[in-house]
């Protein structure tokens, strides 16, 4: 069921969405542009050929401040957070005790503290959990009065460095502070996208006037959870709810790399008994792509069956992707149909649909390297 709408809040450029045309719809507790009159397709495109802005204030901000708040963070996380140089981000997992995974996240090291973006579904989840790991001394900040605004495409840096040159010498998954339109801006060379880009932090009672500037420059156009979805399944990106939750760990979901080298010898972070144990004896599912065979999508839920007719798994996300060309989808199944290449046969409406897994990304990423 979705939300009822007297329930539901909205992000500050609310306004501009509907000025814009953009069809609303429940998120994660939000009113969102799902498209705007363009279309999911076109919005897509568009962002793989120039530069799209998309709203995504609805995610939690939060400052962590205080003395050893690297070290502190990592009673919450299997990322090595303390080896972070100040200007740099990374992403990471927050586990639970079972090595389940409670939520995926951003964290940027701004010198003297440490900015965090966790997803809006999870926030009032996440930030009481990193809460309740912290000595004294540390303390988090909720920023509920901050927007975050992503330009994401290949011409999206040229162009917001149009108004902020600086932006253009930071690298992928770099962070500075800069003035962009008159707005103080904390701006990151990161996205979920797959393409370059930024993800701009900004005040919220800012957060409208800065987009119009953004929308002003040439090869802007705005784009919405639709066409993002698309984007990040392309780039082979997980969506939490989906892709991950609280029954899937790091090593299932073929995230390991989030996990930090001297976090793999210390074994203090929560869910380190289950993740230990997955990496020396494997696991019995793992996330993977899928390219169905001909047009037709398979949607997440999808029943996965092996040749033979055994069931093996199922998939979490699926549909078109407008830059491939083709259906695509990634889910889990498990580990002996695992290999590259391996058929499958996914269970459309009750009928097979030959399919085969597929390394991701199903399209390159373009960051700035």
């Amino acid at each position: 069921m979705a939300d009822s709408t007297e329930s539901l809040l909205e992000t500050p450029l609310a306004g501009l969405h509907r000025e814009l045309g953009g069809r609303m719809v429940p998120f994660a507790g939000y009113m969102m542009p799902v498209q705007y009159p363009a279309g999911i397709m076109a919005e897509h495109l568009h962002c793989r050929a120039a530069a799209s802005l998309f709203d995504v204030s609805h995610m939690g901000q939060a400052e962590l401040v205080g003395e050893g708040a690297a070290a502190a963070l990592e009673r919450a996380t299997p990322a090595d957070v303390q080896v972070l140089k100040p200007g740099r981000q990374k992403y990471g997992l927050l586990t639970l005790d079972d090595g389940g995974i409670l939520d995926d996240f951003m964290v940027a090291n701004l010198g003297d503290r440490l900015f965090l973006v966790v997803n809006a579904s999870r926030k009032h989840l996440d930030l009481p959990r990193i809460e309740s790991l912290l000595p004294a001394g540390v303390t988090l900040k909720p920023m509920p009065d901050r927007a975050l605004i992503a330009l994401q495409g290949p011409q999206a840096v040229a162009a917001i460095a149009t108004l902020a040159p600086g932006i253009a010498a930071l690298s992928f998954m770099s962070v500075g502070a800069f003035t962009i339109a008159g707005v103080p801006a904390l701006v990151s060379r990161s996205g979920y996208t797959g393409e370059d880009g930024v993800e701009v932090s900004v005040p919220a009672e800012d957060a409208e006037r800065f987009a119009r500037a953004l929308l002003a420059l040439p090869g802007v156009q705005p784009a919405g959870l639709g066409a993002r979805d698309s984007l990040r399944l392309e780039a082979g990106l997980c969506l939490y709810g989906n892709d991950i939750d609280e029954t899937t760990s790091a090593v299932e979901a073929a995230l390991t790399w989030t996990i930090g080298k001297r976090r793999r010898t210390e074994w203090n972070f929560p869910g380190a008994e289950r993740v230990r144990d997955e990496l020396a004896n494997g696991t019995r599912r793992l996330r993977v792509g899928i390219r169905p065979e001909g047009r037709q999508p398979a949607r997440g839920h999808t029943p996965v069956h092996a040749p033979s007719g055994d069931a093996i798994g199922e998939i979490t996300s699926g549909g078109f992707g407008p830059s491939l060309g083709g259906p695509m989808a990634m889910g889990y199944v498990a580990r002996e149909h695992a290999g590259d290449g391996t058929p499958l046969e996914l269970m459309v409406r009750g009928k097979p649909l030959p399919a085969r897994v597929a390394p991701m990304p199903f399209v390159p990423h373009r960051y700035a390297r």
